[in-house]
């Protein structure tokens, strides 16, 4: 089992980058992914629980994400539904104010399907998010 764990610290408050995370399109820069929107959530908001997403990285086939539950400027908790190299992937974001500002606890567990997989991604993955989180919380959200 790999894990991918981002902690990263933001002057924004946890309405705004709960806000901005939560947009489907706005999380090619964690993933280095090319984000198709799918479907609304079927609780009947945009980025509810049921909402799902095709990803896209370079020439691999595209695979689906949905979030399985979604608690607004909490949580986000997502898997892989369809496709892909990884398997018994959960993906949860973890969102909590400090003082004026926020925290994002990021954690993504999953295995590759294919031995040897699983420790790329993880390393790759780690370094986008992190890298993607801190550029988010030196500038904001992109207008």
């Amino acid at each position: 089992m790999q894990r991918v764990h981002v902690t990263q610290d933001f002057p924004q408050p946890v309405e705004e980058v709960f806000a901005y995370l939560s947009e489907q399109e706005n999380l090619e820069p964690l993933f280095g992914a090319k984000i198709k929107r799918l479907s609304d959530g079927t609780d009947g908001t945009r980025n509810g629980a049921g909402a799902s997403r095709e990803l896209k990285v370079g020439p691999l086939p595209g695979f689906v994400e949905t979030n399985t539950e979604v608690i607004p400027n909490e949580l986000i908790r997502y898997r892989i539904t369809k496709g892909g190299i990884l398997k018994d992937h959960e993906g949860v974001m973890r969102f909590s104010r400090q003082g004026t500002g926020s925290r994002l606890d990021y954690t993504i567990d999953f295995d590759g399907k294919v031995p040897g997989t699983g420790a790329l991604v993880q390393k790759t993955l780690t370094k986008n998010i992190s890298t993607a989180l801190r550029k988010f919380a030196e500038r904001g959200a992109p207008s």
